[in-house]
C-alpha cells in the first residue's frame, strides 16, 4: 500500500469518526433534558421555624404520600394505570398530581411513607428524590421523610432503634390559644424496613422489638409541655402488618383491588398500640390500589 494511500484512508477515518462523535452530541444535545434530572439548587429547610401546630379552626390537615416509584420523569412509565394510559403517562403526571393535591387540600404537614423513588430505574437517586418531593418544597410545606432527627433531639437513643427512620412529631395547639405552647397531638413514624430472609423465607420487613421498645418508652415519657394526660397519636409506616388482612372479616370501608403485602413475621405493632392506649389510627403504604380502612382492636 502507497503512503499516499494509507494517509487517504486515515483521513476517510478521522472523517467518519468526527461525524459520527458530531452526530451524537448532537442527538444528545436535543433530548438531553428527557433523559437526565436537572441539577438545579434547593434548599431544604431540616424543619419548620415554628413547631407544627393546629389551625384557629382546630384542624390539622395531613396529606400523605406513598409509592410514588419516582424514576428519570418524562422517560420513566407510570405503573399500576390502565393499557391505554400506559404509553403518556410518567413521573411527570405523578408531579402534576401532587401538585394538585397541595393546591385543592393545603395540607400542614405532607407525610411521605415510603417508596419515593425507584432506585433501579433512575441514574441518581438524591436528584430523583428532590424531584419526588419537589412540589413540597415549592409551595413551602412542612414534609417528612426519613431519615430525620426525633422531634425531641435525642439521637443517641434514636441510634440503638432498628431503621432509620423512626420518630416522633409534636403538633402543638393553635397560635394565640391556651394551648399554644402546649403538645395536643402527636405523630409517629416508623420505619419498617425492606425485604429480608426468615428461616430461608423471603419476605418483607416489619417492626423490630427495639421499635416497639421505642415506642412504649416514648408514650410513659410523654414531654413536659403536653396536656393532662397523654395526647392522641397517629402512626405511619410503610409495609403493612399481618392484621390488616383481617380486615376482610369486618365492615371495612372501600375496596381490596390486591393481596396485602406483608411480612410474615407477627410484629406485635398493633399490641403495643393498643396497649399505648393513645394511637388512634395507622396509614400504611407498600400496596398500590388497595384503598381501604377499617378498625382493628380500636385502632
Amino acid at each position: 500500500m502507497s503512503s499516499a494511500t494509507a494517509i487517504g484512508k486515515w483521513k476517510h477515518t478521522v472523517l467518519y469518526l468526527t461525524l459520527i462523535i458530531s452526530l451524537i452530541y448532537s442527538i444528545e444535545s436535543l433530548i438531553s433534558h428527557k433523559l437526565h434530572i436537572n441539577h438545579n439548587k434547593i434548599r431544604l429547610k431540616r424543619s419548620p421555624n415554628l413547631p407544627l401546630r393546629f389551625r384557629d379552626d382546630g384542624t390539622f390537615k395531613i396529606l400523605q404520600v406513598a409509592d410514588m416509584h419516582y424514576g428519570m420523569g418524562s422517560i420513566t412509565r407510570c405503573r399500576d394505570v390502565l393499557d391505554a394510559e400506559f404509553d403518556y403517562c410518567s413521573d411527570l403526571n405523578t408531579t402534576r398530581f401532587l401538585r394538585g393535591m397541595i393546591e385543592a387540600e393545603r395540607p400542614d404537614l405532607i407525610a411521605f411513607t415510603g417508596d419515593n423513588i425507584f432506585g433501579s430505574s433512575t441514574t441518581d437517586a438524591a436528584e430523583s428524590l428532590l424531584q419526588a418531593i419537589g412540589p413540597a418544597i415549592e409551595y413551602g410545606i412542612p414534609w417528612i421523610n426519613p431519615p430525620v432527627e426525633d422531634d425531641d433531639g435525642d439521637q443517641g437513643a434514636l441510634r440503638l432503634i432498628d431503621g432509620f427512620g423512626n420518630y416522633r412529631l409534636r403538633v402543638h395547639g393553635a397560635p394565640g390559644s391556651v394551648l399554644s405552647n402546649s403538645t395536643v397531638f402527636y405523630l409517629l413514624f416508623l420505619d419498617s424496613g425492606d425485604r429480608e430472609t426468615v428461616q430461608g423465607r423471603r419476605t418483607y420487613g416489619w417492626i423490630k422489638d427495639s421499635q416497639l421498645r421505642w415506642l412504649q418508652d416514648t408514650s410513659k415519657q410523654g414531654d413536659n409541655q403536653s396536656i393532662t394526660g397523654n395526647p392522641p397519636a397517629l402512626a405511619f409506616f410503610h409495609i403493612p402488618i399481618p392484621e390488616v388482612r383481617d380486615l376482610w372479616y369486618t365492615p371495612f370501608i372501600g375496596q381490596f383491588q390486591e393481596g396485602v403485602a406483608c411480612s410474615v413475621v407477627q410484629s406485635g405493632l398493633l399490641q403495643t398500640f393498643v396497649s399505648m392506649g393513645n394511637v388512634k389510627a395507622a396509614f400504611i403504604g407498600h400496596d398500590h390500589v388497595n384503598d381501604f380502612c377499617g378498625n382493628l382492636k380500636g385502632v
